[in-house]
């Protein structure tokens, strides 16, 4: 549960607690409206109203909501990179869905941060800040108050919190450091895969930066920080240009789409019968890596009550450290 406090200045005489708090903190509308519903506005320690006026030196107190998920609680373990009252940074193994849903309601993250904040007798509802896909390993940030996560969320819409990655891809990149500007739309409503597609036909605009931090023989080393936070956004531009990231079976052959006409889809069929769609072909398309080899290892933001500006890393995965000294020794 988070607090905030203020003291009333000289300069503040003839306006509200709700003006005040208004001015001091980046409230959104929807947490003043819970503040007041819940009557968690304090001046000088008692409940008040926002629009009575108070005096120098008084101190307004405002104390978040208490909420708490449900999620079913399970034992996946939790890596810890970052956490104090407000949020908490993980992070993430490969292979675990961050959030339930109908297709995998459980032995998701959620669950494994329920336990763990069951087991240290804490109560706070678990709010993911960004979202990473279930083989892409790195930092993910759990908001633990709405006023965290109203705060954070605007700081990825105004691209405030920078998120460098790191992948291994197919092929040798020639460019040392470069940009991908291309619009990312989904061809068809019915399947999670996306693609490139113009703005006009409901593509949206996507950018991603890239550097070379090491060249292999058939593979390379690189940097990715993003723009914009488009779903498959990296593996997507990545394989557009043809430097698919390594054991990404989704996008390894280029468009999916394309690929899935000419090679079969090994999905269930959409109609209830046993089997594949089309003849099948293996999910597993890297000799070097058994998921795609992406890690979210850099996150840089403002604290959303301090403002303190934090700067947290995750190392590589063992294996993608394995992946490396593999190509290395190649």
């Amino acid at each position: 549960m988070a607090k905030f406090t203020y003291i009333v200045k000289e300069s503040d005489r003839e306006l509200s607690i709700k003006e005040l708090l208004s001015r001091n903190f980046s409230f959104s509308s929807r947490f003043m409206t819970k503040l007041k519903q819940n009557r968690l506005i304090f001046l000088n320690g008692e409940s008040m109203p926002g629009w009575i006026l108070p005096n120098p030196g008084d101190v307004i107190t405002v104390v978040t909501p208490e909420e708490t998920s449900d999620f079913p609680p399970e034992a996946i373990p939790i890596s810890i990179v970052y956490e104090d009252d407000d949020l908490l940074v993980i992070n993430k193994q490969p292979g675990i869905v961050v959030h339930p849903t109908k297709g995998k309601p459980c032995h998701t993250i959620a669950n494994g941060l329920m336990k763990r904040m069951l087991d240290k007798g804490e109560s706070y509802k678990i709010r993911f800040v960004n979202r990473l896909d279930m083989n892409t390993s790195g930092l993910l940030i759990v908001a633990k108050n709405s006023y965290a996560q109203d705060n954070l969320t605007k700081q990825m819409k105004t691209d405030h919190i920078q998120k460098k990655y790191m992948a291994i891809v197919s092929g040798v990149m020639v460019q040392d450091r470069g940009t991908i500007d291309l619009p990312l739309g989904r061809p068809d409503p019915n399947e999670v895969e996306r693609w490139v597609v113009p703005v006009e036909e409901g593509g949206y605009p996507s950018v991603t930066h890239f550097k070379v931090l090491k060249r292999f023989k058939k593979n390379t080393l690189v940097e990715l920080q993003l723009e914009t936070g488009r779903t498959h956004q990296i593996r997507i531009h990545l394989a557009y240009i043809g430097h698919p990231i390594e054991g990404d079976h989704l996008y390894c052959h280029g468009d999916p789409f394309e690929y899935r006409r000419i090679h079969g889809d090994p999905r269930p069929s959409l109609d209830g019968s046993p089997g594949p769609r089309m003849e099948t072909n293996p999910e597993i398309v890297s000799d070097i890596i058994n998921r795609q080899a992406l890690h979210a290892f850099s996150l840089t933001f403002k604290h959303p009550v301090t403002g303190e500006r934090l700067h947290l890393e995750a190392p590589l995965p063992d294996d993608m450290k394995r992946a490396l000294a593999y190509l290395e020794a190649r």
